[in-house]
């Protein structure tokens, strides 16, 4: 593609290495450089080239066979990623998870995405799904972005995000206090989420998921809107 005013080489370059890093991110076993030219649409000098770079910066690196994976330089930039709410939420995050049995996480709205940004599971529960920081889902889909439209109401929802629509059951979680979906993100999971709102920040959601029915929405809701409270009034 060539360049142009809009898309300079420099900026190109970026996005390509951005682009590298989530997929490598995404991916679920380390990847050959072949499979990363492949995903990037690019050829593997081009690719390799990215790789070199990241690499200098500790952000990608390579296992015994040569294959890529994230690096761990991305740990020490995540740690400064919602830094405030990462360290309110831990606690509040562990407890959830080992009083109702069920992976708890918080997600942080990106555009028209949620992202997982810190997961804990049960300590006595085998059977608990796994929640990978990092994942990313539609907004318009689950449990945690109901929630998250709820915080704003449809009003403020529809001037920030015009291309989203607002779900009708966020105007119910609004009134009972937490939201509820199933079969949306992942099939056969349930999940319970209430907004996190600090004072200043853009709402983010505290969620539990669980495998099947048989679930007191309204107890978990409780149990969710009560840490969420606590996790807002520690950020400040």
């Amino acid at each position: 593609m060539a360049n142009t005013p809009e898309t300079p080489a420099h900026s190109q370059t970026l996005s390509r290495g951005v682009r590298a890093l989530e997929i490598l991110a995404d991916a679920r076993a380390p990847l050959t450089i072949a499979e990363l030219a492949a995903s990037l649409g690019l050829h593997r000098s081009i690719a390799y080239r990215i790789i070199r770079t990241l690499e200098d910066h500790s952000l990608v690196e390579r296992d015994d066979s040569g294959r890529l994976l994230p690096g761990a330089g991305l740990a020490v930039l995540a740690r400064g990623v919602a830094r405030d709410l990462q360290s309110a939420a831990s606690p509040e995050l562990g407890r959830i998870a080992d009083e109702l049995g069920m992976t708890a996480f918080v997600v942080v709205w990106d555009h028209a995405e949620c992202v997982t940004l810190a997961t804990v599971e049960p300590r006595h529960n085998g059977t608990a799904i796994a929640q990978r920081p990092g994942s990313r889902h539609s907004i318009g889909s689950g449990a945690p972005g109901i929630a998250i439209q709820s915080a704003l109401g449809r009003t403020e929802w529809e001037q920030r995000m015009p291309g989203v629509p607002y779900r009708p059951e966020a105007d119910e979680a609004r009134e009972r206090g937490y939201a509820v979906s199933h079969d949306e993100v992942i099939p056969g999971v349930f999940s319970v989420a209430v907004p996190i709102q600090p004072p200043r920040q853009r709402p983010s959601a505290l969620a539990v998921v669980h495998l099947g029915g048989n679930m007191e929405t309204e107890v978990i809701g409780k149990a969710l809107a009560a840490s969420a409270r606590r996790i807002a009034e520690a950020i400040g």
